[in-house]
């Protein structure tokens, strides 16, 4: 943002929505009083919960940070205390009330379904673990894994944490160079993966990638342990090179069912998981053992009101963040029964994941609102033919969902009957920020509503001042910052600490910066404006992208949108939106001239886009993202960056071309 002007807050919504009399009362979280309780004493609120998971040594301390300090970047958690994630992930569990019942339910791309109860899940958990002792893995050692979202996906990661070795996952769909580069860095002296992984029907060679990233060079791997996933389908890959793989079944199989725990430090490092990579070189966000658990342990029971017989389905692969903490630690922390899912959710029909919560009785879904806009540019035909009366409660996680996505998501999905809770929150955090809580919140269509309970969060303005105390009512915008410390927080990135301090710390000293801009309404509601890189500075004002995207979404025609600033001698920036159209409706000059004159309806003349390019597809990341700065090289016809995390490369070429097609 410019240093004179504030973030304009164009995009008006006052739709709101309560929480159901019937859904207040089953929650234990319905009473607003958990936010004073949080408030008046935010180590208490954190200690409250610490002490519902199980310690090998209790904590002396909750937290080092004193009100004095000047930042809090080095502040350690339930200092003293020893604990083990997987234990209370699984041990805990399979010893008690919940033994026999189910931890996981994963249904392959395929079709075939494996249901591991929690003393199941033990016995499995185990015999990796003593297979990764028998491949020379002890505690502080790395693991790197690329596998496909199976079972053995998070039965890996639990092995790894029962012996105190630190996890690096990989998404599968990661290139050998994107593999090859992660391994590397982290130093991983094993590498788990399997043959291969079904996706959209095709199989994804996942050795023969592992093959080409270990030939590059890696010093440090001494061993690759491969699940067969694929077989036949896979021929090339039906024999090991001896020395190096060793298949899982011969490996894990015969191991025993019985491996102690290890006792961590509440500040040992639990696991390493590597940003995108989208601009740079990835940066290898580490976690703790203790704060973390705490973190996810604790919202996921508040922000999802998990109960006893909930079904869960987090739809992020746990190559991402949200797999790490919504999908394993978090759910499991709590015993809960959560689904994995490997494939795609259009295959082999655009109602799969409808299909799956009908199949297993689904109660609480969180999925991205990327996902989401490819829902409604598929149309309500598929959801319609399922039955989702299972579902109580709805979740949104990524980016910033649209008002309108919002709302189809609330009518369609939903039935009008489930609360949504659109949550805020960053591999950085670990946890959940920015949330309703679904008992209390009264919701409005892309807003993330409030602060955890524990969270202190401030609106800076250009020079990190603290608008939000100076100005307690009124709509204001800024910089979003994290200004006290919480439990879940990352303890830096791995072999960088200068560049940790560089990153988070020094734009405004003494605060966490995650680098989003935000808005608070008049209602003291935050509106999530994505990156700070992402707004866009247009004749004076600065205006953020999501808005206008929003503002294009909620146009009937629209299904999805992408808005960059493009470098203009008259107004500094001219606003350039890639649209992507519903099933079914045509495109021309007087379509892109309405969408022009609905976005100045919507949210006021100065958002009104000099360009409109119709498009089939837009540029993602493998986690669903829209990459904008490609979009801004393309609009501006530079040479294209790095595009090694794109789910599709050739769509980047395809706009180029799109692009260079009208300018010339």
């Amino acid at each position: 943002m410019s240093d004179s002007t504030p973030l304009e807050t164009l995009l008006k919504e006052d739709r709101s929505f309560t929480p159901s009399a019937a859904f207040q009362q089953r929650s234990k979280y319905a009473n607003p009083s958990l936010y004073q309780e949080a408030q008046s004493d935010p180590f208490a609120f954190w200690e409250k919960f610490a002490n519902q998971l199980d310690w090998m040594e209790p904590f002396s301390e909750v937290c080092t940070w004193k009100p004095s300090d000047p930042d809090f970047s080095e502040a350690k958690w339930f200092v003293g205390g020893k604990i083990n994630a997987c234990y209370n992930c699984v041990d805990r569990h399979a010893a008690g009330s919940r033994a026999d019942k189910i931890a996981i339910i994963a249904e392959g791309e395929p079709g075939e379904v494996v249901k591991l109860t929690y003393q199941d899940l033990k016995v499995e958990v185990c015999k990796v673990a003593n297979a990764l002792k028998e491949l020379g893995i002890k505690k502080g050692d790395r693991v790197c894994i690329y596998m496909p979202m199976v079972a053995e996906l998070p039965i890996a990661m639990l092995a790894c944490a029962r012996i105190g070795a630190m996890h690096n996952v990989v998404f599968g769909g990661f290139s050998a160079n994107s593999l090859h580069e992660r391994i590397c860095d982290s130093q991983a002296k094993v590498l788990i993966t399997a043959d291969g992984g079904f996706r959209r029907g095709n199989v994804v060679p996942l050795l023969k990638i592992s093959r080409e990233a270990v030939e590059m060079g890696t010093s440090s791997l001494e061993k690759v342990l491969v699940l067969e996933r694929v077989g036949s389908k896979m021929p090339e890959t039906t024999q090991l090179d001896s020395k190096l793989e060793v298949w899982w079944h011969d490996l894990v199989t015969s191991q025993s069912s019985e491996c102690p725990c290890e006792p961590m430090e509440s500040e040992d490092l639990l696991y390493m998981l590597y940003t995108s990579g989208s601009t740079g070189k990835p940066k290898g966000i580490v976690h703790s053992t203790g704060g973390y658990l705490v973190g996810t342990y604790t919202t996921t029971q508040i922000v999802f009101d998990l109960q006893e017989d909930d079904i869960y389905f987090c739809t992020a692969d746990c190559g991402w963040v949200t797999g790490h903490s919504y999908t394993v630690y978090g759910p499991m922390a709590n015993g809960a029964t959560v689904v994995v899912y490997e494939g795609a959710p259009d295959t082999p029909d655009k109602d799969r994941f409808w299909r799956m919560i009908e199949k297993h009785k689904v109660t609480i879904l969180y999925t991205a609102p990327t996902a989401i806009r490819s829902f409604m540019k598929w149309g309500t035909e598929y959801p319609n033919r399922c039955d989702l009366s299972s579902l109580r409660l709805l979740g949104s996680v990524g980016e910033p969902i649209n008002p309108e996505a919002w709302i189809w998501y609330h009518e369609v999905i939903g039935t009008e009957r489930c609360p949504i809770v659109d949550t805020w929150w960053q591999t950085e955090t670990g946890a959940i920020m920015v949330t309703p809580l679904p008992a209390i919140t009264a919701t409005k269509p892309g807003s993330a509503t409030h602060p955890f309970p524990g969270i202190q969060v401030g609106i800076l303005d250009e020079a990190g001042h603290d608008i939000s105390q100076e100005h307690s009512g009124g709509e204001i915008g800024g910089y979003l910052a994290i200004t006290k410390p919480w439990p879940s927080l990352t303890r830096g990135i791995y072999g960088d600490p200068e560049r940790f301090k560089q990153v988070y710390w020094s734009r405004f000293p003494g605060k966490y910066f995650p680098g989003d801009g935000v808005k608070r309404d008049e209602e003291g509601y935050l509106w999530l404006l994505g990156r700070v890189d992402d707004i866009m500075l247009v004749a004076g004002h600065n205006i953020s992208t999501m808005e206008v995207e929003s503002a294009l979404v909620d146009h009937h025609s629209v299904a999805e949108a992408a808005v960059i600033g493009k470098k203009s001698d008259i107004k500094g920036q001219s606003i350039a939106a890639f649209v992507i159209l519903k099933s079914g409706i045509e495109s021309g000059p007087q379509l892109i001239a309405d969408l022009k004159t609905h976005v100045a309806a919507k949210i006021g003349a100065l958002a009104r886009p000099d360009d409109i390019f119709i498009t089939a597809e837009l540029p993602k990341t493998r986690s669903g993202k829209i990459m904008r700065r490609l979009l801004r090289d393309v609009a501006e016809g530079r040479a294209l960056g790095d595009t090694t995390t794109l789910a599709d490369p050739a769509i980047v070429n395809s706009l180029k071309a799109q692009y260079e097609d009208k300018e010339g």
